[in-house]
């Protein structure tokens, strides 16, 4: 191979179920024009040479070796296990450049888009035993950073960075509708707050089954998916002080986001509507599973003040990302308000396409 390969994936904004789909609840995000791109070329050796210039980072990674003792977040080497359980296995090195236009650690899936972008390359260079499509990424690149090591989350930010555009995702069987109406203008604020995703989701998850469980043993025709938030009361009556608000919070936000997805499914979406669930998301966010901090809800406050129809925080939670919604003409005045509330970064964005693969003569 004489060509030098070009993988590229976005980043994504949860817009309306966030800490759901972990719960196989549904979820509705969006791929954005950040991006994370892997470029390479071929070598004559038995290794991948990966120089990640955002990092200021050289990795190599002999593909021959047993791949058996891996750390837990290395998703490149445990992308190249996997991919080894489906028939693609590296037989030529290459040296690669990573870079990216994505916030590290920012709640906007940066990691998933490099997980997203080698499996996709991979995939592509070497082939695999299957027909190569984007479902099939988003599965791998699932079981790379979920399932092989038993990790926190669900499938949002794999399934929405492959897909690409607004989708709504069932993650019980992974079934995706896009969602093709405009949003008005998405507004991203970055708080500079480093967050501790895995430690959050693990601690959230845990919580919620636990809640679940409680819920299921008092009442055994219990169903989340199914559950209506006029028995609330009656299911939290089983639930200790410390476990009703998160279960509150997982009924109501399963609710919020069908609303969402009928409101923005209407040929005409009514954005202070949606802006208005989107609010009431946040509040749950906030004040239930207490994901928020100050300067988050600063930078909140104020895009709202500026006139957003709608903000919340994106992401696992404890610093990273907002995002707010905002028109053509008030779209200055919000990336304004929300860099005066100490946000280290605000710009909007656009919704994007999703994984995606280019060759170029080297």
């Amino acid at each position: 191979m004489k060509q030098k390969i070009i993988s590229s994936a976005p980043g994504r904004i949860c817009l309306f179920g966030d800490h759901q789909d972990y719960l196989e609840l549904p979820v509705i995000a969006c791929a954005i024009n950040r991006y994370i791109t892997v470029e390479a070329k071929p070598n004559k050796n038995a290794y991948f040479k990966i120089m990640m210039s955002d990092l200021n980072k050289e990795e190599v990674i002999h593909f021959d070796q047993t791949l058996q003792e891996i750390q837990e977040r290395d998703y490149l080497r445990i992308a190249l296990k996997v991919l080894r359980r489906y028939g693609c296995v590296p037989n030529t090195g290459f040296d690669m450049h990573v870079s990216g236009t994505i916030p590290i650690n920012a709640g906007l899936s940066s990691s998933s888009a490099l997980t997203v972008a080698w499996i996709h390359l991979m995939v592509t260079i070497f082939g695999i035993n299957e027909r190569i499509t984007p479902q099939l990424i988003a599965r791998l690149a699932y079981e790379t950073e979920v399932l092989e090591h038993a990790s926190s989350g669900g499938k949002m930010d794999q399934y929405t960075i492959s897909m690409g555009n607004t989708i709504f995702l069932d993650t019980r069987n992974d079934k995706i509708i896009n969602l093709k109406n405009a949003m008005g203008k998405l507004i991203v604020g970055v708080s500079g707050e480093a967050k501790d995703t895995l430690g959050t989701l693990s601690k959230l998850k845990n919580e919620a089954h636990a809640a679940i469980r409680k819920v299921t043993d008092h009442f055994i025709d219990f169903d989340i998916h199914t559950a209506e938030i006029t028995d609330l009361s009656n299911y939290s009556s089983v639930l200790t002080n410390d476990l009703k608000p998160i279960f509150q919070a997982a009924i109501e936000n399963h609710k919020i986001t069908l609303k969402a997805y009928k409101a923005m499914n209407t040929r005409v979406p009514d954005l202070e509507y949606i802006g208005d669930l989107m609010n009431r998301h946040h509040e749950l966010l906030k004040n239930n599973l207490k994901i928020t901090t100050p300067r988050i809800d600063k930078m909140i406050d104020k895009a709202l003040k500026a006139g957003a129809y709608g903000a919340k925080i994106v992401g696992s939670g404890g610093g990273g990302c907002i995002v707010a919604i905002g028109t053509e003409e008030n779209e200055e005045r919000i990336i304004n308000a929300i860099t005066e509330a100490d946000a280290v970064d605000a710009f909007s964005v656009n919704v994007s396409r999703g994984a995606s693969i280019e060759s170029k003569s080297k």
